[in-house]
């Protein structure tokens, strides 16, 4: 990765005018293992039961959502209301990792939590245009480590990350 990187900062000095030669050509790449992990049959239930016990609601709600999405991470955190139709059950996500918008249809357990988390807002008095609000500097919840990791630790799961959910999604929506 780093390499990509060197590469791509040197061929962008040679565009703008550097003379010299780039030092990254003719390295040859490292081959990395694509990852497959995801939630498998006789985990499924440990992990809902782990995520039940999390009483952080903000960090559980983003999970189960991340997971029903198979959206990045990044994405579900910056969720926001404005890119929402819940008449429609879509969510337009306007800037993904490749730069298109994408459409993600919304399961109703989706839904649910999401009209959950309008009520809670409104309760609140809170009027944050980020489905998940938090006090950082973006407005939105940040990172979700410290519940993940307990959630791991709960139900045993210790090399699930987070980005399996999206993969966990893929894989069981291709089994039915």
């Amino acid at each position: 990765r780093m390499l990509e990187r060197i590469r791509a900062i040197y061929n962008k000095a040679i565009e703008w005018g550097w003379e010299g030669r780039n030092p990254a050509l003719g390295i040859k790449k490292f081959r990395e293992k694509s990852r497959d992990r995801f939630l498998l049959p006789e985990e499924v239930s440990r992990f809902f039961d782990a995520l039940a016990q999390e009483e952080n609601v903000t960090a559980r709600d983003f999970i189960l959502m991340a997971l029903l999405t198979g959206a990045r991470k990044s994405n579900v955190l910056s969720m926001r209301w404005q890119d929402i139709s819940l008449q429609n059950e879509i969510w337009r996500i306007p800037d993904t990792k490749n730069g298109e918008p994408h459409n993600v249809p919304l399961s109703p357990q989706a839904l649910e939590i999401l009209h959950k988390r309008k009520q809670i807002q409104k309760l609140c008095g809170q009027q944050s245009p980020y489905v998940f609000p938090g006090e950082g500097k973006e407005g939105h919840f940040a990172d979700p480590k410290k519940p993940w990791q307990r959630l791991r630790e709960t139900a045993g799961l210790h090399d699930l990350r987070l980005h399996d959910l999206r993969r966990t999604l893929g894989s069981w929506q291709a089994l039915q």
